[in-house]
């Protein structure tokens, strides 16, 4: 209860407003911030150093130079988003999986142009979920996401990783099992980051993409589950070919939610992410949509339409491949370093082939968690990481480990990178004892 309120003096707020909870990145964040000198290995935002700015500068002078173009971009847009943008969505979706337009799942009518993909995921959870319901992801998965599912109430459950992703045994043991508890009708929805996941920077393989869209429509018995791919990291690959997305196989465009954004690839300031969804779908989404805003920010689509059309997004993802790549490698080339050696048996990390993240795991007898000694040495030294164990969801019928950590590469420089994981290595071997 608020410092100072009794129950009479408090707001009558709404189940959804009880079960919103803080999210735990906050506080890392506001860490940050009030300790500037911090190298932050925590937080997932893009370079500084290589947004946008000249050429963002001249989209928008384009615009607002140009009579008609200021008038239409400075002006009311539809709920759904502006028709050329979603048409070009369409197509880079289509050649990022090797396929041709006319062949490709949907049409540009299923796509819808949202506030970020964030607000996508809300609508969809919105869409789907009564408290009770079950969604079932990755573990570990996007704490924002599987955070924010509280406010709706939803039971997650999760499915083990390992090296090429969710495991598709592991899926279509655990829906049978909630099949058995006679709660099938309860699972709604079955969410995955497919390429360079956040946390783990783990790449679902090729081979089991189309085993998980099998599996769902395998046990998509009472009505049908919804297989939410979450792609934001798609176009961040810096080694070997990104996979085709489960989307390429949804044929009929009935099982599968594709979400992208303009955020991780262009500039998360234009706050502006898409999605290709089944037909049904999305034209409830746009309902609840029109309810809420009438439309994401119309001046930021037709920015983005022209950096599709005139090349600069393209550009702007090269650089960022190039810029990523070298902070993925200082990083990687660091935790050798200065962890290399370290309990080798018990020690380990990934090695994405893109994306922002790396996930260490520890021994378990060193606690990795917010109030855990290595958390405060690690700040004492002066770096800052995110603890592993917020990465779970509260499936409860799991027991969360706290021997795990996840690094962003994104924002600091090369050198911050070295000097972070070396702060982090010196911090890990002082609790240690070694």
């Amino acid at each position: 209860m608020v410092t100072g309120t009794t129950p009479r003096t408090l707001f009558g707020y709404s189940s959804r407003a009880r079960n919103a909870v803080d999210q735990p990145i906050s506080y890392l964040m506001a860490l940050a911030l009030t300790q500037p000198d911090l190298i932050s290995l925590a937080a997932g935002f893009v370079d500084y150093d290589t947004l946008p700015g000249v050429d963002t500068d001249t989209l928008m002078h384009e615009i607002l130079s140009d009579p008609a173009a200021s008038k239409a971009a400075l002006q009311y847009g539809r709920t759904q988003g502006l028709t050329e943008l979603r048409e070009l969505a369409y197509q880079h979706l289509a050649k990022c999986d090797g396929i041709s337009p006319a062949d490709y799942p949907g049409n540009p009518d299923c796509v819808a142009l949202t506030t970020g993909s964030q607000q996508l995921l809300h609508l969809l959870a919105d869409l789907l979920i009564d408290p009770g319901d079950i969604v079932i992801t990755a573990w570990p998965s996007y704490f924002v996401y599987t955070g924010a599912l509280s406010v709706f109430g939803a039971c997650v459950r999760s499915v083990d990783i390992d090296e090429q992703g969710i495991v598709p045994e592991k899926l279509d043991a655990l829906l049978a099992t909630i099949a058995e508890e006679g709660n099938l009708h309860r699972v709604k929805m079955l969410y995955t980051c497919t390429h360079h996941q956040n946390p783990t920077g783990i790449t679902l393989s090729a081979e089991r993409r189309p085993q998980l869209l099998d599996i769902v429509k395998k046990y998509s018995t009472d009505h049908r589950i919804l297989l939410l791919e979450d792609n934001a990291y798609r176009e961040l690959t810096y080694q070997g070919e990104a996979p085709v997305s489960i989307k390429s196989f949804d044929t009929t465009n009935e099982h599968v939610a594709l979400l992208h954004t303009f955020s991780k690839p262009f500039a998360p300031g234009l706050k502006t992410g898409y999605g290709l969804l089944p037909a049904d779908l999305c034209e409830k989404a746009m309902m609840l949509k029109d309810g809420r805003d009438f439309g994401s920010a119309n001046l930021s689509q037709h920015l983005l339409l022209r950096a599709l059309q005139n090349g600069a997004f393209e550009k702007q993802v090269n650089t960022l491949r190039d810029a990523y790549t070298k902070k993925r490698d200082a990083m990687l080339g660091a935790l050798d370093e200065y962890l290399g050696d370290f309990m080798p048996k018990e020690t380990r990390w990934t090695h994405p082939t893109g994306g922002l993240y790396v996930w260490l795991t520890l021994p378990e007898s060193i606690d990795t968690s917010r109030h855990g000694p290595l958390f405060k040495r690690a700040v004492e030294l002066g770096m800052l990481y995110v603890p592993g164990d917020y990465c779970y969801p509260a499936d409860p019928t799991r027991t969360v480990p706290k021997n795990q950590i996840r690094l962003s590469f994104g924002v600091p420089t090369v050198e911050q990178n070295r000097e972070g994981v070396r702060l982090l290595a010196q911090a890990i071997k002082d609790v240690a004892g070694v």
